[in-house]
This record gives structure tokens, C-alpha cells and sequence, in this order.
């Protein structure tokens, strides 16, 4: 598949780079073959919460969620609420795996593949809560149009989240996080940044809890990480 024009909800279409890093352990193996084909999201027709979860709950969803860590502690504080995880690196679904299982997390349902593929079919204004954390930067200029903070991606997520729902952003990237807040300055009509000063950003609001990935950022690498929040008008 090819790109389409900016603005188009299906700009980012295609995915870029690895699907999978060093061999799978048995174990994970065994998680990937056995217990996500039980909690798997559909492969077609709507994504709602009754057809996940056989009710009518509260729906949250998070894009590239890595390990899992932080869609395991979120699950895991609501447990009412219903959480779709969408990744494309494997490696990163089978940590995830371990979390729902040690976890017993039934509340939980993962893709392994495209997330924009799966929020297209969740109807609008179904969504509570949408993450966007430490996504790819893709830093050279050239890559700026793999970079899912872009106006196609944002206009759909703006379509599935319901009024007053919350956007949640984070990255330790200073190119990513300017292209990203050049983006969000064209879609004000449709999110309200959620600021009360430079603490806004600069300390990880509540129920956000630190990856490792994140933990790595600022003590190896010396980065600063900033978190955004923006409600649906």
C-alpha cells in the first residue's frame, strides 16, 4: 500500500522497520501460539466494547504499546474499563503476554500488526482514552511522513475518541515531540491541550506510570521526557 495526501485518515498506512528482534523463548513461543488467539482482536468487522468484552464499558486504546508495561498497569487499575493494545513487533506482544497472564488480566485484548488498521474499525466516539507513547521518531526529515503523530492519524483519533476523552502523548525525542506539537497546532478545533505550566509536561501526570523503556531514556541516554494531554472537544 502507498501513502495517501496529508490530511486523509489513511495517510500512515504501511508500516516501517523490524517485526521481530532475537528468537522468542518457549515460553513466550507458547504464549504467542496459545494465549493470543484467545484475546486477539477480531481480524475483521467493528471493534466495540461489547463485542471484546460483552458489554458496554469504557474503552481505551494504546498504539505501539512496546512491552506492555504501561497497558498491564492501566488495565490493571481499571478493571472495569476494557484496553486494546495494538503492536507490531512480536517480541513486544509476547512481554505483553506475560503481563496479562501474571497479571489475569481479563480486561485486555491485543493485535500484532497495524494499530491504524484496527482503529479504523472502532466506531467514533467510542474511544475514552487514546496513548500515543515513545512512538518511532523517525528523526530524518525525509522519514517525517512514517511519523504516526501526523494530520491523517490525528484526525482519526479525534474521530474515535468521544467528546471530553483524553489524548495521551509521550516521547524523550526533541524532533519528534516539535513535529508533534506543530501537528496538534493545526487540530485545535478538535483538541484542547491540557497545560497549567511547564510541570504539565515536564512530570508524568497520575496513572501514567514509567516504562522501562522510559527508565532506559533518562538514565542511559540522559534524555528528558515530556507528556502531553489533550481532551476531544
Amino acid at each position: 500500500m502507498t501513502a495517501n495526501k496529508p490530511g486523509d485518515p489513511t495517510t500512515l498506512n504501511r508500516l516501517y522497520g523490524r517485526s521481530q528482534g532475537k528468537p522468542l523463548r518457549k515460553g513466550q513461543a507458547d504464549l504467542i501460539d496459545n494465549l493470543l488467539p484467545q484475546i486477539a482482536v477480531p481480524e475483521d468487522g467493528p471493534v466495540t466494547a461489547e463485542r471484546l468484552f460483552g458489554d458496554d464499558r469504557p474503552l481505551h486504546f494504546e498504539i505501539g504499546f512496546g512491552g506492555g508495561e504501561h497497558l498491564a498497569y492501566r488495565a490493571d487499575l481499571l478493571p472495569d474499563h476494557g484496553f486494546i493494545g495494538a503492536e507490531p513487533f512480536v517480541n513486544g506482544v509476547a512481554q505483553a503476554l506475560v503481563h496479562v497472564r501474571d497479571g489475569a488480566l481479563g480486561n485486555v485484548r491485543l493485535h500484532l500488526g497495524d494499530a491504524l488498521e484496527v482503529l479504523r474499525r472502532v466506531p467514533d466516539g467510542a474511544l475514552t482514552m487514546l496513548y500515543l507513547l515513545h512512538p518511532d521518531p523517525w528523526p530524518k526529515a525525509r522519514h517525517a511522513k512514517r511519523r504516526m503523530m501526523n494530520d491523517g492519524p490525528v484526525e482519526m483519533f479525534a474521530a474515535k475518541l468521544k467528546p471530553g476523552g483524553e489524548f495521551r502523548f509521550g516521547t524523550d525525542h526533541p524532533v519528534y515531540l516539535r513535529h508533534a506539537l506543530s501537528v496538534m497546532r493545526r487540530h485545535t478545533d478538535t483538541f484542547e491541550w491540557r497545560a497549567e505550566g511547564r510541570k504539565s509536561w515536564e512530570d508524568r501526570p497520575g496513572g501514567w506510570c514509567e516504562t522501562r523503556y522510559e527508565t532506559k531514556a533518562r538514565e542511559v541516554y540522559g534524555h528528558e521526557v515530556w507528556y502531553y494531554r489533550y481532551r476531544r472537544r
